[in-house]
């Protein structure tokens, strides 16, 4: 309940949304505005004590964070030689939700059948997006071709009304900022922000086998601002962030992209090949 502290109008809130994306057009010039509000992958911050275990992994013992994932956890079968898949088979998307770890009744949120479909084709054609300059994508398996099968096992929503209420609030943003640490969540986040979760697994396509497995659970963080990286990028993140507590999904498709990079270039990696800028 909103008790006799006085509200900012509403009208402020955009005000204050447009001057962020001023400030980042004039960091970066009004040519890269685009790509100054855009995927916005520093946004998200891996959430461990929301991992899920949906059972659409064969081994959830053997994942261990990766460095090279950005601490994503991951495990690879010491016999996959990454030089000996050329292709790459990225299967439909599936959701296995999950309830959520801090969940009081258990329950599993629902989630609107047309979201569910734009979100994952959006992931979807991210990751073709992410991939298709190093790797040849094939709609079939077979000898050479790894199969990449992901399920979707948390979704929750940022709850845009309540994102609202903290920015309207006068020095709200101060608390909401240092809140994570305080609430156990990745520092910038706020309990309000939405979640997104996913279990990565790649087989072989003649024989099927298990070659490599992934999970990871993303948070939204609202006041993620890399101070360290530069004013001009600490700008990029912060408006990035800001923007996206507006949107229900917003944190949702930064994740994805985020995702879609970070198997793009591991593939790379793997494999040996020179990503094209």
């Amino acid at each position: 309940m909103i008790n006799a502290r006085k509200l900012v109008p509403a009208g402020w809130l955009f005000a204050r949304a447009g001057m962020a994306a001023l400030l980042v057009a004039g960091l970066f010039g009004c040519k890269a505005y685009d790509s100054a509000l855009g995927s916005g992958e520093n946004v998200t911050a891996i959430d461990t004590a929301r991992l899920t275990q949906s059972g659409f992994l064969s081994n959830y013992s053997k994942l261990k964070p990766v460095a090279a994932m950005q601490g994503i956890e991951c495990w690879r079968d010491t016999r996959f030689d990454p030089k000996k898949y050329k292709k790459i088979q990225i299967t439909p998307i599936v959701v296995s939700l999950v309830a959520p770890k801090d969940s009081k009744d258990g329950k599993v949120p629902a989630v609107d059948p047309g979201d569910l479909k734009q979100l994952t084709d959006y992931f979807y054609e991210t990751l073709q997006g992410a991939l298709k300059p190093q790797t040849q994508l094939v709609t079939q398996p077979g000898a050479g071709v790894a199969v990449l099968r992901i399920a979707l096992t948390d979704l929750v929503p940022t709850s845009v009304p309540g994102s609202v209420a903290g920015t309207l609030i006068p020095y709200a943003f101060i608390a909401e900022a240092s809140s994570g640490k305080a609430t156990g969540r990745p520092a910038g986040s706020t309990p309000y922000l939405g979640e997104t979760g996913m279990e990565m697994q790649f087989r072989d396509g003649a024989n099927g086998a298990v070659l490599a497995e992934c999970r990871d659970t993303e948070i939204g963080r609202k006041y993620a601002a890399e101070l360290n990286a530069g004013a001009a990028q600490a700008a990029q993140t912060w408006a990035n962030g800001y923007m996206s507590s507006f949107q229900s999904w917003g944190y949702a498709k930064a994740a994805f992209n985020k995702w879609s990079m970070l198997v793009a270039k591991r593939v790379a990696e793997l494999q040996q090949i020179q990503p094209t800028p």
